[in-house]
């Protein structure tokens, strides 16, 4: 920003005043000759500049014998409309003062990275000002003289007369309507074929070819970053083939600068092969993470000259990440490349040799990925880009970057298609092999489990019943000690009796060969037979045992199978009876919601830790207890119940707390009146 308050002249004037002014600068500068630096506000076009910069116009001119400063600035809210001659002023500033000029530049410099070519040259051109010969200050106040001297008289022009010749003044409007169509119907035309096809390379050269054409552009290309995955190839129209020749990408230093493209084919031995040179050095690390390539160039004839075919081994990258502002959606509208590297010398010439004179490049993304860009030339003259051609190449640019999203993804599709296939066909061998070996396992357990419950069943029966007939043996007295050692034999035989059958139960329900006998029964003569079946147990351990119906006698007809809503009731009282200390009390709770019959359990017993309730229905899994019971059990009880529970499509849920105790919640549907495997 221009901040000096010695200054030779401000003032605010027209901004057609201020252009003209502009172009006395440029003439001056020209007199000067070659030494001369003259830069405008079109420097700042490939980087991100501060707010002040952008509502500002500035030409200044550099030599050891005459340097001059112009600034406008425009007011907030005001704006310079294209292709008018004016419809808004401008604050003017014109100095001479060397320490205003300075510090100019010192704050010009300053936008551009520490290492780049334009800070290092703006630095330079610093050093160089010097007070301005007196010859030239004199020459150039009389070519502001002579401009304002020779400015005719502002005319007053009168209102048309009413009655003069018509003129259609709605042809400019027409004009830019048709062109508006002809714009949506090619942006149509690529939607439409991006939707139709999945041919990427004929995408690409259809696109470029129609919208070069319709933009009347010298020169459009497709770059692409050498990181992007999708094939592109064969992507060329009319050049050499990718195969044979090895192009890379070249980068302006700067972490706010987009980024210039450059090309470079590097002989070895008679070969092409790409590299990056950076102080004469090969870097193929930095080729492989910056590098990239023309995919696709369309030209307007053959006298331009492609791209393609340069050989360009002087300005390379050097550490530079500046892709990013690509990446943030960030557009390069150059007008006039001599005005924009006015600094940059390297890339000037080779612009130069690539007939490049003004360009644009707009970023080709998806899903956050940079994938490439779409870069229009104008080959020989500067060109003012102008909003509708930006939007159509914004669009463009869109547009391949949803088609290269579709290539991404059929690509992607067709390799996982291809390993689920190949997985399929492993795993359905693996599951041919897992089958035989289960079938072959299955077979083994139910000879193992037909043979074990004869051999184990039919010693058990001998046992119970001898046992029961010793107990109550008319025939003489048995001592207490007698008595107590049939009752344990009897009450253990019961115990691995019950064991086993819960076994053969669970074997039974996992091969599925257990039928549920549905029918209908009353809910509360279950529950109070269920109750009546532990009170002896209940109460030899000191159990209060309590049954608390709320259920509508209505509703107490319930339709399932009666024998195994009773034995997981059983089971559910019988655990929490094993595991609550004495004095405590297990409660047995029923009710009816809609359909479904809801049993509780709820005891006053040691709880169950949160991190053991995951393994409470596992089978054969003992929780740690710090008690020790006469019957500690096989860990196959809870198991059964969570299967009878589910065989009737219902579920069960726990709820439990240290100290306190559990509750066991039980769901269980109504069924069907048929039998359920």
């Amino acid at each position: 920003m221009l901040s000096s308050p010695d200054l030779s002249f401000s003032r605010t004037l027209p901004i057609v005043v201020f252009n003209q002014l502009r172009e006395l600068l440029e003439q001056m500068a020209q007199t000067v000759g070659s030494a001369a630096l003259i830069l405008t506000e079109a420097t700042l076009v490939r980087i991100y500049i501060p707010v002040e910069w952008q509502r500002q116009r500035f030409t200044l001119v550099v030599s050891e014998q005459f340097s001059v400063l112009l600034v406008g600035t425009f007011e907030q809210g005001s704006r310079e409309t294209e292709g008018e001659e004016i419809y808004s002023e401008i604050n003017v500033q014109l100095t001479f003062n060397l320490q205003a000029i300075a510090s100019f530049v010192y704050e010009l410099r300053d936008l551009f990275e520490c290492d780049s070519y334009t800070h290092q040259n703006l630095e330079r051109y610093q050093q160089i000002i010097r007070p301005n010969d007196a010859t030239l200050q004199s020459q150039f106040t009389l070519l502001l003289l002579e401009y304002l001297l020779t400015q005719p008289n502002q005319e007053i022009i009168a209102p048309p007369s009413p009655i003069g010749p018509a003129v259609y003044i709605c042809q400019p409007v027409e004009d830019a309507l048709k062109k508006q169509i002809s714009q949506e119907r090619l942006l149509n035309q690529v939607t439409t074929q991006i939707r139709k096809s999945l041919d990427l390379p004929v995408i690409m050269a259809t696109a470029i070819t129609q919208v070069r054409e319709f933009l009347e552009l010298d020169r459009l290309v497709i770059y692409k970053f050498a990181g992007s995955q999708v094939s592109t190839q064969p992507y060329q129209s009319d050049t050499i083939p990718l195969n044979e020749t090895a192009l890379t990408i070249g980068m302006e230093l700067s972490v706010r600068e987009p980024c210039k493209i450059y090309f470079s084919i590097h002989e070895n031995n008679g070969e092409h092969s790409p590299f990056v040179a950076v102080n004469n050095k090969t870097l193929l690390e930095d080729y492989q993470q910056y590098g990239g390539y023309i995919v696709y160039e369309a030209r307007a004839t053959d006298a331009i000259s492609s791209v393609l075919n340069y050989t360009e081994e002087n300005c390379f990258i050097r550490t530079s990440q500046c892709w990013e502002k690509y990446r943030q959606g960030f557009t390069l509208a150059v007008d006039d490349v001599e005005k924009t590297y006015a600094l940059e010398e390297c890339l000037l010439n080779f612009l130069r040799e690539c007939q490049v004179r003004a360009k644009f490049a707009a970023p080709i993304m998806f899903e956050d990925k940079l994938w490439g860009l779409l870069i229009a030339h104008q080959c020989n003259e500067p060109h003012q880009w102008n909003d509708s051609e930006k939007n159509l190449l914004v669009a463009i640019a869109e547009q391949l970057a949803i088609a290269i999203h579709q290539a991404e993804l059929m690509q992607t599709l067709t390799q996982e298609k291809q390993n689920l296939e190949q997985r399929v066909i492993e795993r359905t061998m693996a599951l041919r092999d897992a089958l035989l070996a289960a079938e072959a396992a299955s077979r083994i357990k139910s000879e193992f489990l037909a043979t074990i419950s004869h051999e184990l069943l039919t010693p058990l029966t001998y046992v119970i019943g001898m046992s029961s007939t010793l107990l109550r043996w008319p025939l003489g007295e048995l001592s207490q000690r007698q008595r107590g050692y049939l009752q344990t034999i009897h009450d253990s035989g019961e115990h691995l009796l019950e064991m086993i059958n819960d076994i053969l139960d669970l074997s039974q329900i996992e091969a599925g060969k257990t039928a549920l006998n549905i029918s209908e029964f009353s809910l509360v003569n279950v529950a109070e037979n269920a109750i009546e079946s532990l009170r002896k147990k209940a109460t030899s351990e000191q159990i209060n045992l309590i049954l608390d119906l709320q259920i509508d006698p209505r509703r107490d007809r319930f339709i399932g199978d009666a024998e195994r809503i009773a034995q997981i009731l059983s089971n559910l009282l019988t655990n929490a009876i094993k595991f609550t200390p004495e004095s405590g009390s297990v409660t047995l709770r029923l009710w009816v919601e809609d359909d479904t019959a809801i049993f509780q359990v709820e005891d006053t017993g040691i709880g169950i830790r949160e991190e053991q309730l995951p393994l409470l229905f596992e089978k054969f899994q003992q929780l740690d207890t710090p008690y020790r019971r006469r019957y500690e059990g096989t860990g196959i009880g809870l198991a059964l119940t969570k299967q009878l529970v589910e065989l009737h499509r219902g579920r069960i849920e726990v709820e439990s707390t240290i100290s306190i105790g559990s509750i066991f919640t039980v769901w269980i549907p109504t069924q069907a009146m048929r039998v359920l495997s």
